[in-house]
């Protein structure tokens, strides 16, 4: 009797179409990568369990995939990738010249409820910075938010900063420093349970109903304010000017010279859930789909490599939660998701005769840069089309007598007749130009 083939709950095959837009997004996101100057790595998708555990949270670390290995040792699956990245470098600190830059594309598994855009194996694209603790570390990485988002065609994007020093600040004048955790926690579930639901939280935590509201009033910054004027109320909340708040006042500079201030938004509701961050955080939402969530997050962790590692090794990063962008966008119906062709052209095979001809045209496209198809099953011509429709592939080359070709659009149905080798390449090169 055959096996049920079945999944895991949280877990998904991806078809095709699914896999070439995915391929496609994570080809211009390694290219902008790639021109400021950051590095590929890798790192093991199974991690001994005491490297990940503690680092993200209580919550994460209930969400660890974890057990016990052939070996009798206690191993988990990574959670992200910023960790392991961590732990990378303490392993490698001699081996790697600081500042240093990477990004690194891969899965990473949580054992949290699945939901819409939320999985419990989803692909992460991380980007960082490590080994310089300043304002321009900070603000390249927001700048290749920025970039990353204009490559992949996406403008109607906001990306919402925030401060966690500051934060902390105004905690500490408020004086409920020594619950900042548990309260960075509760703010960060604002956007899923509501403000209602917060306070409620808030003045458990903090035994208050008055320290409840200022947290909350803190967190809720007026309507019709600019970053600036933001600024300027939160830093007067937690006691006066000071280095956090100096911080995001630089920054912010530094995307106005580059002419992208307006893309982003003092936002001090945003915490982040992982407990690593200390300086500057941030999360992106989609202008039209807020409710997914936020599709790039990250911030900065100047203590985590010092877990495993007596020196101390400031970071700053993101990370582009794949699975949930191409969730909202496909929500969206954005034009990035409906070009899934899996070539440019099939060069259909209609009698055997010609397959060393069509094998050799084949070769002549490619070489000016086409994606080509070449059927080799011998089946009917009417096969043959339902075959390229299958894998949206938009033009169909078929062979002629005396060494000529017929071109056709197969969405349009016109066709271009009697044409030779280099005629056939020079029209496909220019529709798919």
């Amino acid at each position: 009797m055959p096996i049920e083939p079945k999944i895991l709950k949280g877990f998904r095959d991806s078809l095709p179409a699914q896999e070439i837009v995915k391929k496609r997004i994570i080809s211009r996101l390694e290219h902008v990568f790639s021109t400021f100057g950051f590095v590929p790595i890798d790192t093991p998708a199974l991690e001994y369990t005491e490297v990940l555990l503690g680092k993200g949270g209580g919550e994460t670390d209930k969400q660890i995939f974890r057990f016990t290995d052939n070996g009798g040792r206690d191993v988990a699956m990574r959670f992200d990738l910023t960790v392991p990245f961590a732990r990378f470098l303490a392993a490698h600190a001699h081996e790697i010249a600081l500042p240093f830059k990477r990004f690194h594309i891969d899965k990473v598994w949580r054992g949290e409820n699945p939901q819409k855009g939320r999985f419990r194996e989803f692909t992460q694209c991380d980007f960082d910075i490590v080994g310089v603790d300043n304002a321009w570390a900070d603000f390249e990485i927001l700048s290749i938010m920025n970039e990353s988002f204009t490559a992949m065609g996406i403008d109607k994007v906001t990306f919402h900063v925030a401060h966690r020093g500051l934060f902390n600040a105004f905690l500490a004048h408020l004086g409920i420093q020594d619950h900042s955790v548990d309260v960075l926690r509760t703010v960060d579930k604002l956007r899923k349970i509501g403000s209602e639901a917060t306070r409620e939280e808030l003045e458990v935590l903090t035994g208050s109903s008055e320290k409840a509201n200022a947290v909350l009033s803190y967190i809720s910054p007026a309507a019709g304010t600019d970053f600036l004027e933001r600024l300027e109320n939160l830093s007067s909340l937690a006691g006066g000017e000071q280095e956090h708040s100096g911080r995001l006042r630089e920054i912010y500079h530094l995307l106005s010279d580059a002419g992208i201030a307006s893309k982003f938004e003092l936002d001090p509701s945003i915490t982040r859930g992982l407990d690593y961050y200390t300086g500057i955080v941030y999360e992106t939402f989609l202008d039209d789909l807020q409710t997914i969530g936020s599709v790039c997050s990250g911030g900065r962790y100047n203590d985590l490599a010092s877990m495993y590692s007596p020196e101390r090794i400031p970071g700053v990063g993101s990370s582009i939660g794949l699975d949930r962008l191409m969730s909202g966008l496909a929500e969206l119906d954005s034009p990035l998701m409906t070009d899934t062709a899996s070539a440019h052209v099939l060069v259909m095979v209609v009698d055997e005769k010609y397959r060393t001809r069509c094998i050799a045209l084949s070769r002549l496209l490619r070489s000016s840069g086409l994606a080509v198809d070449v059927y080799v099953a011998s089946k009917k011509a009417g096969q043959q089309y339902k075959y390229a429709e299958s894998g949206h592939i938009p033009y169909a080359v078929i062979a002629e007598d005396g060494e000529k070709w017929t071109v056709k659009n197969l969405a349009t149905r016109e066709t271009v007749d009697g044409l030779t080798d280099t005629q056939v390449c020079e029209h496909l090169t220019k529709e798919n130009a």
